[in-house]
C-alpha cells in the first residue's frame, strides 16, 4: 500500500474539478483513521466555507493561493479574529465558530484530531 500523497499534484487536480462545480469546491479525504482526518480541498476564489463549529483540534494549511480564516463569535484571548494565509502557511484553528474565505483560487489542507 502506498501511503504517500502529493499535495501539489492532487491539489491542482481538485482545483480543476472545483472550477467545473457550481459550488466552486472539490475535496478528497487523504487520511481517514480512528482519531484523525486530513482533507485536501480545491476552492475557487469566493467559494470558501460557511461558518461552522470547530472540531476538538484542527489545523488549516494553505497549500497554494490566498485564504482568510475568520471567527464569527468574538475573538481569541489575544484579540485576533482573522488570519490571512498564503502558499505554505499553516495555523491552528481556534475552538470557536469560524469560516474560510478564498481570496484567490486555493488549495487547502484541513487536518482534524478527534
Amino acid at each position: 500500500m502506498d501511503d504517500i500523497r502529493n499535495l501539489a499534484k492532487e491539489g491542482q487536480a481538485l482545483l480543476e474539478q472545483a472550477r467545473n462545480e457550481s459550488s466552486g469546491r472539490s475535496s478528497v479525504s487523504l487520511v481517514h483513521v480512528d482519531r484523525q482526518r486530513a482533507v485536501l480541498m480545491g476552492l475557487t476564489a469566493g467559494s470558501g466555507l460557511s461558518p461552522h463549529e470547530a472540531p476538538p483540534a484542527a489545523t488549516l494549511q494553505c497549500v497554494t493561493g490566498h485564504v482568510r480564516l475568520y471567527l464569527t463569535d468574538g475573538a481569541t484571548e489575544d484579540g485576533t479574529t482573522e488570519w490571512l494565509l498564503e502558499d505554505g502557511d499553516i495555523v491552528p484553528i481556534p475552538q470557536a465558530r469560524h469560516g474560510v474565505d478564498t481570496i484567490s483560487d486555493s488549495v487547502i489542507l484541513l487536518t482534524v484530531s478527534l
